[in-house]
């Protein structure tokens, strides 16, 4: 049978986890994204993706394309430690219905959803398990897993659930890869930009930086909650998790590591080498594995950050996207159920650096 490796795409954001999946040797067709400050920027990395603006709410299943896999994040802000933590009871978190809903619609062969791991916190089991038993109900086998992205070639300690069903007449599950044994660190990351100074900024992006695209940093001051714990890591160390949020970036690693003084107290180091500073938004884009020729448009810093910071890490988007491509593709192509088509290679020609 001859198919389209046709996916889409469900709380798209900026597309990390579409491109991911593009690398892979998925084709994105149509995505669903509502906010307004992340249309231009999707749209100008996705052009070959058409982008639904409306509240998923609002989209009937059979506006939707027919495809071989649906990928997306529902929001993730009701279940985030660093969130109000409602979970379930939390109207973003009931948005987790919406992608339930299309899937049952849709029938893919597989989809894949990422989460934060408070889903995984006591207070949400049976939420999660509920969730969970939606999509065995509806015909797939399921697989979860709390990752660590620096296990997975991302430089960057980052902890995130990744929940895979795959449709029960395929006769398999998932299987996640195995961790790999290098760290990356952020001199593999940033280090080629180390001469390169960013543009502070503090909210409206007036002014660009003229030969770096995003290399622009939140010039903001540090709360007493900031100030708590060390954040700065060295340059032989992965990334603290880039967070969606310019006041809490990680600061820049050529400054030394924060003093501690008293119980959750912590000064910056007066004999530091360099002055302190937070990540820009383009070495954070970095830190997640984005390409240089993938373009953050905003006229808010504050926009950039949180659009880097919400994404899944390109890498491990490729990561477990690829590991799907075997067992569905490739796997079923042998046994004469798929054979697939392929579309439009632009960002494998674009993105020679993540191959």
């Amino acid at each position: 049978m001859l198919i389209n490796m046709n996916i889409i795409s469900l709380f798209a954001g900026c597309g990390g986890l579409d491109l991911g999946f593009r690398l892979a040797g998925f084709n994105p067709v149509w995505a669903n994204e509502y906010d307004k400050s992340i249309w231009d920027t999707y749209n100008f990395n996705h052009p070959d993706t058409i982008l639904d603006r409306r509240d998923i709410r609002n989209i009937n299943s059979d506006q939707i394309p027919n495809c071989i896999g649906i990928i997306g994040g529902p929001p993730c802000q009701s279940w985030s430690e660093a969130g109000a933590k409602r979970g379930i009871d939390d109207s973003r978190g009931q948005l987790f219905w919406e992608y339930i809903r299309i899937v049952r619609d849709k029938q893919p062969l597989f989809f894949l959803a990422e989460n934060v791991s408070g889903i995984l916190a006591p207070r949400n089991k049976d939420a999660f398990n509920y969730i969970l038993s939606q999509f065995e109900q509806i015909g797939y086998r399921v697989s979860f897993k709390l990752l660590n992205a620096k296990h997975f070639g991302i430089p960057q300690d980052r902890k995130r659930v990744i929940v895979v069903g795959y449709r029960e007449n395929l006769g398999c599950g998932f299987e996640f890869p195995e961790p790999g044994d290098e760290v990356l660190t952020l001199k593999d990351a940033i280090f080629d930009l180390e001469s390169i100074a960013p543009i502070p900024i503090k909210g409206k992006v007036d002014s660009y930086h003229p030969s770096l695209p995003n290399h622009e940093c939140a010039d903001l001051g540090f709360s007493s909650i900031y100030m708590s714990r060390n954040r700065v890591r060295s340059w032989s160390e992965p990334s603290f998790t880039i967070q969606a949020s310019g006041r809490h970036a990680p600061l820049h690693p050529q400054a030394s590591k924060m003093i501690l003084v008293a119980k959750d107290k912590r000064i910056f180091d007066p004999s530091s080498p360099q002055p302190y500073r937070r990540l820009s938004v383009r070495e954070c884009a970095k830190i997640q594995t984005f390409p240089d020729q993938f373009i953050f448009k905003y006229k808010q810093i504050a926009d950039g950050y949180k659009m880097v910071g919400n994404a899944v890490p390109v890498n491990l988007a490729r990561v477990l996207a690829s590991k799907i491509f075997q067992d569905i593709v490739i796997g079923h192509k042998a046994s004469g159920m798929v054979e697939p088509k392929y579309d439009n290679q632009s960002w494998m020609q674009k993105t020679a650096i993540l191959t």
